[in-house]
């Protein structure tokens, strides 16, 4: 079949399964390392994320092209391409940059709730306030029915999430040690989710479990959006430089009404009204906005 067989690339053929060896240069680097036998697109450009993942723009195009001896010369991969004999790839950036809009759709959105616990209270800067924002992003999500995916972090010791926060219908409910929120039955449940493409992310702490959570779904292909108004730390200094750092990587820093209002677009909308009232309900400036 034409896909079983790799295109001319050098080397001995792999003998059955097992892994084959494979050259993955990109920019001035090449690092060799194998992939397993009969491997496609997907799994190229996951390893060329684990080799080079810390220099790799996630919002520029990219091309994987493959070394062909007739050729002498790299040839963009080609369709059906998959890995069984040693061979070296490459991965070419294109000129044109894309441009993260922002765009967001309630079906192609799922918000992120991260480790909004009890032992936090009193600890974090503006702890009530980002309660009280959370709690109405939640509420957002049930009434225009956006999946919801909660962690809490070592919850034996930190304790649930407050009460204040209602989860109820919540799509998951999971404990972490891990300070990214991105752990495998997370990754599971975005999977079930047909065409997700945007992540809404509050919680804390913002320099810390929602950093780490943030760079880790961009380097998936997801678009992120962290609600400043419900994204808080310990200390404001470093709040401040992690939104900084994270807006400077493409991730959209925005708000909790700009979110709301962006999800129903249209007065017209069904739910408007309903988002309104929330809104409306929102609490008094506390100062969180003029320390992004």
């Amino acid at each position: 079949a034409a896909e079983a067989a790799a295109p001319p690339g050098g080397g001995c053929p792999a003998a059955g399964g097992g892994s084959v060896p494979v050259l993955f240069c990109f920019s001035v680097f090449a690092r060799p390392s194998t992939v397993p036998h009969g491997a496609g697109y997907e799994l190229l450009i996951q390893k060329f994320l684990s080799l080079y993942g810390d220099q790799i723009d996630m919002h520029r195009k990219f091309v994987v092209q493959l070394f062909a001896e007739e050729w002498s010369q790299y040839i963009d991969l080609p369709k059906g391409f998959l890995v069984s004999e040693r061979c070296k790839v490459r991965l070419v950036p294109l000129q044109i940059q894309m441009t993260t809009l922002g765009n967001l759709t309630p079906s192609s959105t799922v918000f992120f709730c991260c480790d909004m616990q009890e032992r936090f209270r009193p600890a974090i800067k503006y702890f009530g306030d980002i309660i009280s924002v959370g709690q109405r992003l939640l509420q957002g999500a049930r009434l225009l029915g956006i999946p919801v995916i909660v962690t809490e972090q070592y919850p034996k010791g930190l304790g649930s999430t407050v009460q204040e926060i209602d989860l109820t219908g919540a799509k998951l409910v999971l404990p972490k040690t891990k300070f990214s929120m991105v752990l495998p039955e997370v990754e599971a449940a975005l999977a079930e989710i047909p065409g997700v493409r945007s992540v809404v992310l509050f919680g804390v702490e913002t320099h810390v479990c929602i950093q780490q959570t943030a760079l880790e779904l961009i380097g998936r292909g997801l678009e992120v959006h962290i609600v400043a108004d419900a994204t808080s730390s310990r200390s404001m200094m470093d709040r401040m430089f992690a939104l900084e750092r994270l807006a400077r990587t493409g991730i959209i820093v925005t708000t909790s009404e700009a979110i709301l209002l962006q999800l129903v677009a249209d007065k017209e909308h069904p739910k408007f009204k309903e988002i309104q009232n929330l809104i409306k309900a929102s609490a008094p400036e506390s100062g969180l906005l003029s320390k992004v």
